[in-house]
């Protein structure tokens, strides 16, 4: 078992092509013995956003603070915020933004341990 908290987890910048302003925390990974998830935290700071990508698995993400929105694979915004879940399915091209001009948009990401 494993007891962490996010305030204990170093977080890094994420140098992904496409990312800007964007931070990462991995409090639970496949290095912890995690058998089949990682979950990924990121913070947007304001005016930043992930890249416009797509992958071959499913994202689970839950907005744990501020207020962003989801870009669709068709170029569609949609608000998301504090409290929301969003399901990406596999191949469908997504990225997120942070909508505010003062606060963090931070997300937590689950996805198979094989992509951490």
């Amino acid at each position: 078992m494993k007891i962490t908290n996010l305030d204990s987890t170093i977080m890094t910048e994420v140098t992904m092509e496409g990312a800007s302003k964007v931070k990462k925390q991995l409090p639970i990974s496949s290095q912890d013995g995690s058998p089949t998830f990682s979950f990924r935290v990121f913070t947007v700071e304001p005016g930043g956003h992930t890249p416009f990508h797509t992958h071959a698995f499913e994202h689970l993400n839950y907005i744990i603070d501020g207020e962003g929105a989801v870009v669709t694979q068709m170029g569609e915004e949609k608000p998301v915020k504090k409290g929301d879940f969003v399901l990406v399915l596999p191949g469908e091209k997504h990225q997120y933004k942070n909508k505010s001009s003062s606060r963090p948009f931070v997300m937590i990401c689950a996805v198979p341990k094989e992509y951490e």
